[in-house]
């Protein structure tokens, strides 16, 4: 263990947060229609498939995502928005939500890349030397963007006939070539870990933050084909005993570039933090543990009640996936409308296309929201039910609606009220966490 260390939790230098485009970014990333009205929407397309440019093929239904025109329909079910006047979403209008960049180390000797730890996605993707140039002499003046060089790594290994590609309804994408390596995690050596070289980046993805994502989610939805490849989380699995079959979060708060991080951020490979734990006065007997259903590739917990103020809502067979890649926490639409009730001056603000409240608002005007994880409840820090200025006096709320998905996904704003363990448990998963110590309270890990 004394080889294990924390990974400290950097903020990106370009990152700056923003309401609507993170919850595009959640749109895009998890594909739901919105159930409340605003500019964008999932849009069906039908699109040719077969040889000769799909001449002589079937056409396939598929939704992208869209924008509004100006004057058109406003509903926001998918329906009407599917019908709706539409035009492509700007580059601009969206970006991608890493807040927080890790350096970890690729190769021998050692590559230093900053990436973006995703729980809810399943691809190691990096950028890489056999990007186009004007794309390399961009990274080139960015402090965390490194292209990794599979060259100068004596423990690399080309895998033929292997590729990737992400894409996106926005027309974003990400694509290349895939080897294998050495992955270091804070000490914890992952061998052999598939490691998805960049070739080619959309404007989206070169304009983004980092030198690339490191998914921590299951290897079910890695996206390399013909044969997807293990993730992080199931090659420790087989190559790690069970006591170090586990990694840990522990995230902080920034209100905008200037702010420091209240609290040091950081997550740990193979072990959990013992003074994370004694800040909450928590010790390992004490951690509430609740399994996860992985069979859809995710961190999927239940969490089948709510409370607003000590009136508990029931969520029956309501599950969650926690997604340390996602800001936003995205819920069904009856909590998010209970939730904003609570608060003096909220509206739906549909040109944002969510919820917003006063940013004067005090914290014991803003109400006590509790999530089920498991058989408990973990406290929403008041602080962190706003998210992002809004203009006009007022700010973007971090509780939204998750549209018309059937499960909710708990982003940083409910993952910064606790210190989260992700357990592997032999392949067994399960999540692990304690409340931060009144936390609403800001209290900070102390140094090792």
């Amino acid at each position: 263990m004394t080889s294990f260390q924390r990974l400290s939790i950097q903020r990106s230098a370009v990152y700056k947060s923003n309401g609507t485009k993170s919850y595009l970014f959640a749109m895009r990333k998890f594909g739901f229609h919105p159930t409340k009205p605003g500019p964008y929407f999932q849009a069906k397309q039908f699109r040719a498939q077969g040889k000769f440019g799909g001449v002589g093929g079937r056409m396939r239904a598929q939704y992208v995502l869209a924008k509004r025109d100006p004057g058109s329909s406003s509903a926001g079910d998918a329906s009407a928005a599917s019908s709706a006047a539409e035009g492509e979403v700007p580059a601009e209008d969206i970006q991608n939500d890493s807040l927080y960049l890790c350096e970890v180390g690729i190769g021998t000797p050692e590559q230093k890349l900053y990436l973006d730890f995703d729980t809810g996605s399943s691809d190691l993707w990096v950028w890489s030397t056999e990007l186009p140039k004007k794309i390399l002499d961009k990274a080139s003046k960015e402090d965390q963007q490194v292209a990794f060089d599979p060259s100068k790594s004596s423990t690399f290994e080309k895998l033929d006939g292997e590729n990737w590609k992400i894409s996106y309804g926005d027309s974003s994408s990400a694509s290349g070539d895939v080897g294998k390596d050495t992955l270091d995690l804070g000490g914890l050596k992952v061998e052999g870990q598939a490691i998805e070289l960049a070739k080619e980046l959309s404007q989206q993805f070169a304009e983004g933050n980092g030198s690339g994502l490191l998914g921590l989610a299951f290897s079910s939805i890695n996206t390399v084909s013909p044969t997807p490849q293990k993730t992080p989380v199931d090659n420790i699995i087989a190559q790690k005993g069970a006591d170090q079959q586990v990694f840990t979060a522990y995230l902080g708060s920034w209100r905008d570039a200037d702010e420091a991080d209240k609290g040091e951020s950081f997550y740990t490979f193979g072990y959990i933090d013992q003074a994370a734990l004694k800040a909450a006065d928590a010790t390992e007997s004490t951690i509430n543990y609740t399994n996860v259903d992985s069979s859809q590739g995710f961190w999927q917990i239940d969490s089948t009640s709510a409370t607003i103020n000590g009136k508990k809502l029931s969520r029956t067979s309501n599950t969650s996936i926690m997604d340390t890649g996602t800001t936003l926490c995205l819920v069904d639409d009856t909590l998010v409308d209970e939730v904003y009730a609570a608060i003096p001056g909220s509206k739906y603000d549909q040109n944002n296309q969510g919820y917003v409240f006063p940013s004067d608002t005090s914290v014991d005007k803003l109400p006590e929201v509790t999530l089920a994880i498991g058989d408990k409840q973990v406290i929403f820090q008041k602080e962190d039910l706003g998210f992002a200025d809004a203009g006009n006096g007022m700010v973007y709320g971090s509780i939204q609606s998750r549209g018309n998905m059937d499960m909710d996904i708990y982003g940083d704003a409910v993952l910064k009220a606790m210190y989260a363990m992700f357990d592997m448990n032999n392949g067994k998963p399960r999540f692990g966490w304690v409340q931060r110590k009144e936390a609403n309270q800001n209290t900070d890990v102390p140094p090792q």
